[in-house]
């Protein structure tokens, strides 16, 4: 059976390029930021978020992102509000995506809030990525068209790293990325070594 391998870390952190990295390694990588994407098109999805959030947040039916965004980021409970709308549809692609991947010993689910979320409890084994609060906060800040104090308050909104590394099984530090890199070629050796015993 396919083991899943939750991927994690702050804003920031450079989860997504260690992702992109077991992708290059052979790995399959789900991305829920781009699940939750795909599934926020769906008419039923929309339906529920206008019902929330109301319809000044659509444009020709198309969701302006960046407000929603500045919505939720100020206001857990509007946060938690978008995730029932928004986890359950992303959890059933994810289902979908992993049947299609079921021939790998291994895929890796790439999440934000895995651990906020309660997906981290359908993973087999979780690594944390992460990084020094200011390398953080510049790389979101060349990253996004955004604020040092918006970048604050969405590391706010976050587990941070002493919790999420309690849980985790392995960690990369993703402060150098030639580092990280050989961090995930050791994790993938460690692996193949669990494959191989189980």
């Amino acid at each position: 059976m396919t083991k899943v391998i939750g991927l994690t870390g702050g804003i920031g952190s450079g989860k997504t390029t260690i992702a992109n990295y077991f992708n290059e390694m052979g790995v399959p990588v789900y991305i829920a930021d781009d699940g939750a994407r795909n599934v926020m098109k769906s008419e039923d999805i929309i339906d529920q978020i206008k019902r929330s959030f109301g319809e000044t947040l659509f444009e020709n039916n198309i969701l302006n992102r960046a407000k929603l965004a500045e919505i939720v980021f100020n206001d857990k409970d509007k946060l938690a509000e978008l995730n029932a709308i928004v986890h359950p549809a992303v959890k059933k692609d994810f289902e979908v995506w992993l049947l299609q991947h079921k021939s790998y010993q291994y895929v890796i689910y790439e999440a934000a809030i895995l651990f906020e979320s309660g997906r981290y409890k359908e993973c087999d084994l979780i690594i944390t990525v992460t990084a020094p609060e200011e390398i953080r906060i510049e790389r979101v800040l060349k990253r996004d068209n955004t604020t040092r104090e918006q970048v604050l308050s969405r590391m706010k909104m976050q587990w941070n790293d002493e919790n999420r590394i309690s849980r985790s099984n392995f960690v990369i530090n993703n402060d150098n990325l030639k580092n990280a890199k050989e961090e995930v070629v050791k994790i993938l050796k460690i692996l193949d070594i669990k494959q191989n015993q189980s």
